[in-house]
């Protein structure tokens, strides 16, 4: 099993970006998915060049600013998936974003971790657009 993370530095409050991220219906932030679909704890979407996705959503923490998910339906034999990111505060106009996932089998791993950093870099222009106005 892989485990991988990315910590990276935000331009914007804690409480903005876990706005965007707790709204897990919301996919402006990630390039690759157009419309999720929301059924109890679980969002279905399909990402381009992966097909057809279901993830659980397993913790949504407004405290600890956590959310925690997991692939639990993909058109690839993914043996294990579990995200979790998390927010945290530096200053009123700062914070991390801590993110790791554990996936296995490894092979699946690169592929992964390309979609955590093209997700990043979405997230980033949003809160850009939306502090700007």
């Amino acid at each position: 099993m892989k485990k991988l993370k990315e910590e990276i530095q935000f331009n914007c409050s804690a409480d903005e970006l876990w706005s965007i991220l707790s709204d897990v219906g919301r996919c402006d932030w990630v390039p690759t998915i157009e419309k999720i679909t929301l059924e109890g704890d679980c969002r279905h979407f399909e990402m381009s060049g992966m097909g057809q996705i279901t993830e659980k959503i397993l913790k949504k923490d407004h405290a600890s600013m956590t959310l925690q998910y997991s692939a639990i339906q993909t058109p690839a034999p993914i043996e294990h998936h579990l995200a979790t990111m998390q927010v945290a505060p530096l200053n009123d106009r700062e914070c991390t974003l801590s993110w790791t996932t554990e996936i296995s089998p490894d092979i699946f791993a690169d592929g992964i971790h390309q979609g955590m950093i093209i997700s990043i870099e979405g997230l980033k222009k949003i809160c850009k657009d939306e502090i700007n106005g």
